[in-house]
Formats: C-alpha cells, structure tokens, sequence
C-alpha cells in the first residue's frame, strides 16, 4: 500500500493543497476531485505537467521518479517509482484530448513518461512556444524560471542542490515537494494566462 502525505504548499501570496503519494488510490481520489471541482471547464481544462528522475552523472538512464500534476490550486506529486500501481484512471486523464497539458519541455516528459511507464499524454502544449508566440519570440527556448517572471512577473527559485537531488527517495523532503510543486502550479499558471489570454 502506497503513503500518502497532504500540505500546503506557499508560492508568491498562493497557497497550493498538494498531496505527495505513492498510492494508486489517492490518485483516484485526486483525479476525482479534479472532476468534480472544475466539471464545467473540463472542455477546456489546463493541466500543469513535470516529472523529476535522479540525475547520473555519468552514462546510463534514470527511470521517471514522480509526476506532478497541477490544476488551479491543486496539486498531486505521484512517486511512480514506489507505487504500489498505476490507476487506468490516470491513464484515461493523460490520454483525453479535450485537456492540454503545459509545461516547458512537456514533450520530452511524456515522452518519458510513455517509454517507463506506458502512459500517453495525448495533448502536450510546450510554454516556451506558447510565450514565443504570444510575448517575447527570444524566451522559445528559455526555462521556466524566465518564462514565470516574463508571464508572472514571479520569481521561481530553483537551487541546484535541489534540483539535482535523490528525486527516487521514499521520503521526498519538504524543499523537494516545494519544489515539485511550484515547477507544476507555475506551468498551470503559465499556461493558464497564455491560453485564455490573462496577461
């Protein structure tokens, strides 16, 4: 049976319910939440997307250690690695073509997310093209620390020892499932203000 652990999450004034597991079941749970407090948006429902593996310095491969998922001021951080299974439910969300998924390099991610774990992201909406194409072309390749505060006027911290950290740990520290989860409520906010034009 998977664990887990729900807090608060404080971003820029922003305070974001995440719930940090490895059960299949709390993902259920979430994903009906999600269903039944945006029912009637879910034509055009924006979805933040990142996932986090243990970096090598050197060859070899680093399997997908977490999906964060990211829809207004909720927030999931799924350790695939340790879950005691993966719900169809999940599976069913990402494929759905009606909801767009952003984050920067989303491809890449369900890319990844497709060769360790055979789940398909059906609708994957890049945010460097996103904020290329609607404020500033020379940000197409930038990071998301550039794009929040050209969008945002946020400020997105990003220390390297966090970010090169044990993302395959049973016990992700408090500065990891911050994080985790600002990476994916700011790609939800992001892309929230590109799509429907609130910038």
């Amino acid at each position: 049976m998977g664990k887990t652990k729900v807090c608060d999450v404080r971003f820029e004034g922003e305070l974001i319910h995440t719930t940090v597991t490895s059960s299949g079941e709390a993902v259920e749970g979430w994903l009906d939440e999600i269903y039944s407090v945006h029912r009637r948006r879910l034509q055009k429902l924006v979805v933040g997307l990142d996932v986090e593996w243990r970096p090598l310095f050197g060859p070899g491969y680093s399997r997908t250690a977490l999906l964060q998922l990211c829809v207004g001021r909720r927030c999931i951080i799924f350790q695939l690695l340790h879950a005691d299974y993966i719900p169809d439910a999940l599976d069913e969300f990402l494929g759905d073509p009606r909801y767009r998924f952003v984050g920067v390099g989303v491809q890449d991610d369900a890319v990844r997310l497709s060769r360790d774990y055979d789940l398909e992201v059906e609708n994957t909406v890049d945010l460097g093209e996103l904020v290329a194409d609607n404020i500033d072309p020379d940000l197409r390749k930038a990071g998301l620390k550039a794009i929040a505060s050209a969008v945002m006027g946020a400020t997105v911290d990003k220390p390297q020892r966090v970010r090169t950290g044990r993302w395959d740990a049973y016990e992700l520290s408090d500065e990891q499932i911050k994080y985790a989860c600002i990476d994916a409520f700011v790609s939800f906010e992001v892309g929230r203000k590109l799509l429907t034009g609130d910038y």
